[in-house]
C-alpha cells in the first residue's frame, strides 16, 4: 500500500467498497506476523513480552480472527456473484495453495534443520528440537509403513507445522456455513457455536501422529468459531459492536483480571493461581480454544477495535505533513504490507526462526545480539512481503501491454 492509498482510506467521503480491503485488517494481521517471528524463535527474549505473556489469547487468535475477515472479503463476494458451487470451486484452490505451502514449508525446514544439525558451530540437534525423530530413529516404536506419505495425508503433523492444517479444515468448513446462511444466518452461527461447545465436551479432533493417540495441536473445530466470528463480524452477518462506556469498561476488567492468572511470573509464585489453572485447564485450554481465550480475545479486540477509530481514522497518517507524520506513514505502509501477504509471510518466518535460533545459539544471547537478530528477521519478512506482493502485480503483463501499445503507435 502506498502513502497515496493510506491518505485516500483516511479520506472521511471515501466509504469501503464490497471486496476492498480494510486497512483495520491488515494493520492488525501485520502486527500478528511479527509476534508470531519472534515467538518461533528459539531462545528469543522478545517472547517475555509478547500479548501471550499477558493474557489467555494470543497473536494465533488474531490471525485466526484475520484470517475469517480477509476470507469474508475475497471469498464472501465470490459466492454471491457467481453462485454456491463456484464459490466451493475457489475456496478448494485455496486449500490446495495453502496445503502445497504447508508441504514445502516442511520440507523446507527439515533441509535447513538437518544441515544445521551437522554444523560444527554448535552440539545441538535442530531437527531433533522439532520432534521430528520418526524420519531418523530406528526404534520400533516409530515404525510406519511410510512416515512421509503419513505427512502428505495429514496423518502425521508435527506441533509445529500444525496450524496451516487446521486453517485448511476451517476453510473447508467455509462452504457448508454459507450454504447453512443462505437458509439462516442464525442457524450458520448457532451451527459453528454448537461444533465448538461439542469439541469442548468431547475433546474429538483429527489424529496427529498413526503411532500414538496424540491430536492436532490445533483443532479445527474448535478454532473454527474464532474463524466464522471475525467472517461474520466483516460479511455483515453481525452487526458492529457498539462503542459504548460500560462496554469498554467490561472489556478492560477482563483483561485485567486475567492478567494474574495468565502471567508468567505470577502464576510461578501462586500456588492458588496454578492449582486453579489446572483445575479449569479446559477454560484456558489452547488446543481445543477453550471459552476463555474466546473471551479474553473478544475483550483485546473490542478495546483495539475502539482504539482505532471508524475506519482505522486513528492508525492512519494525519493529512498535514511533518517528520512523524512521514515516518508513521513509512512504517503503517510496511505493517500493512507484511498483513496483505500473511501467508507468504508466515511460511517464511517459520523457517526465518529456526535460523535466528541458530544465530543467536551461535553468536550468544546479548541485549545486543538480540536486537540486530530481530531487526535481521523483522527485515527479511518485511522483504518477503514486498517480493510477494511485486509478484502479485504480474509486472511482466504490464511490460508486454506498454510493448504492444509502443509497437502499435
Amino acid at each position: 500500500m502506498t502513502t497515496a492509498d493510506i491518505a485516500l482510506s483516511s479520506a472521511p467521503a471515501v466509504q469501503r467498497q464490497p471486496g476492498q480491503r480494510d486497512p483495520r485488517l491488515d494493520f492488525f494481521r501485520g502486527i500478528a506476523m511479527f509476534i508470531i517471528l519472534i515467538a518461533h524463535t528459539p531462545g528469543n527474549w522478545l517472547t517475555l513480552w509478547i500479548p501471550a505473556r499477558f493474557g489467555f489469547s494470543d497473536a494465533t487468535e488474531t490471525f485466526v480472527f484475520c484470517s475469517g475477515m480477509a476470507s469474508a472479503i475475497a471469498f464472501g463476494a465470490t459466492f454471491d456473484r457467481a453462485g454456491w458451487l463456484l464459490g466451493t470451486a475457489r475456496v478448494l484452490f485455496r486449500v490446495w495453495q495453502v496445503y502445497w505451502a504447508h508441504i514445502g514449508l516442511f520440507f523446507a525446514t527439515l533441509a535447513v534443520t538437518i544441515y544445521m544439525t551437522e554444523l560444527d558451530v554448535t552440539t545441538r540437534n535442530y531437527w531433533g528440537q522439532l520432534n521430528l525423530w520418526a524420519l531418523f530413529a530406528e526404534s520400533e516404536k516409530w515404525s510406519n509403513p511410510n512416515v512421509l506419505l503419513s505427512f502428505m495425508t495429514l496423518r502425521w503433523v508435527p506441533n509445529y507445522f500444525d496450524i496451516l492444517p487446521m486453517y485448511m479444515v476451517v476453510l473447508l468448513m467455509m462452504p457448508v456455513i454459507i450454504a447453512l446462511k443462505n437458509v439462516h444466518v442464525a442457524l450458520a452461527m448457532a451451527a459453528s457455536v454448537a461444533l465448538w461447545f461439542c469439541t469442548q465436551i468431547w475433546d474429538f479432533g483429527f489424529g496427529a501422529e498413526p503411532w500414538s493417540d496424540r491430536q492436532w495441536f490445533f483443532n479445527p473445530f474448535g478454532w473454527q468459531l474464532i474463524f466464522f466470528t471475525g467472517f461474520a463480524l466483516m460479511a455483515g452477518w453481525l452487526p458492529k459492536p457498539p462503542v459504548h462506556r460500560w462496554l469498554i469498561v467490561i472489556a478492560v476488567a477482563v483483561v485485567l483480571v486475567t492478567l494474574p492468572f495468565a502471567y508468567f511470573r505470577i502464576i510461578g509464585v501462586s500456588p492458588e493461581i496454578q492449582a486453579w489453572r489446572s483445575d479449569w485447564a479446559v477454560l484456558i485450554n489452547k488446543s481445543d480454544f477453550g471459552a476463555l481465550r474466546y473471551v479474553h480475545f473478544l475483550a483485546t479486540a473490542y478495546l483495539a477495535w475502539v482504539a482505532v477509530g471508524e475506519r482505522g481514522v486513528r492508525i492512519l497518517p494525519p493529512q498535514q505533513a511533518g517528520f512523524l507524520a512521514r515516518v508513521w506513514t513509512v512504517m503503517l505502509a510496511i505493517i500493512m504490507k507484511v498483513g496483505q501477504q500473511s501467508l507468504a509471510v508466515f511460511t517464511a518466518s517459520m523457517l526465518i526462526a529456526r535460523v535466528l535460533g541458530m544465530m543467536l545459539d551461535v553468536i550468544g544471547r546479548t541485549p545486543w545480539t538480540m536486537l540486530w537478530v530481530n531487526l535481521l528477521g523483522a527485515t527479511l519478512i518485511v522483504a518477503v512481503a514486498y517480493g510477494a506482493g511485486w509478484f502479485k502485480t504480474h509486472p511482466w503483463k504490464v511490460k508486454k501491454a506498454k510493448e504492444v501499445q509502443h509497437a502499435s503507435a
